[in-house]
């Protein structure tokens, strides 16, 4: 899922290998400096490429940043969850606009989920009846 990012100008763009690298290092630190990546070897990659990756995510609207010392110390702005969701929501809005009618996309993601695991059909259809009790009681208000 990491490798796919929302809200560039275009829609939907993919992150390169070193940015989702380093976005998972900063994940699991918390936060960091080029200097801090690069010692505990999260990247094999040179100080001054992890710098300009570090700020290209920056600019994405990935990382926030602020001054520590002369450097800068970057960390994440949603945790890897709500990136994940952010990535999936936006993909499947894709895929439901994508269609003529959107039922023939729901028709492709069920044959999907099945072939994956069939027993993760009970598992969208207890979703399915919590998103409905939730609208119904949104309505009832």
């Amino acid at each position: 899922m990491l490798s796919w990012l929302k809200n560039s100008p275009s829609g939907i763009q993919r992150l390169g290998p070193l940015e989702s690298q380093l976005l998972r290092a900063l994940w699991k630190r918390g936060d960091g400096t080029v200097r801090e990546l690069v010692e505990d070897e999260f990247s094999s990659a040179a100080y001054t490429t992890v710098m300009t990756t570090l700020d290209r995510l920056f600019k994405k609207g990935l990382l926030n940043r602020a001054p520590d010392g002369r450097a800068f110390r970057y960390k994440p702005r949603q945790t890897e969850e709500e990136f994940n969701r952010t990535i999936l929501a936006a993909e499947v809005s894709r895929l439901l606009n994508s269609a003529a009618h959107p039922a023939v996309p729901l028709s492709f993601l069920v044959d999907t989920v099945t072939r994956h695991d069939a027993a993760l059909l009970d598992e969208l259809q207890r979703a399915v009846g919590r998103k409905r009790r939730e609208l119904r009681k949104k309505e009832d208000r």
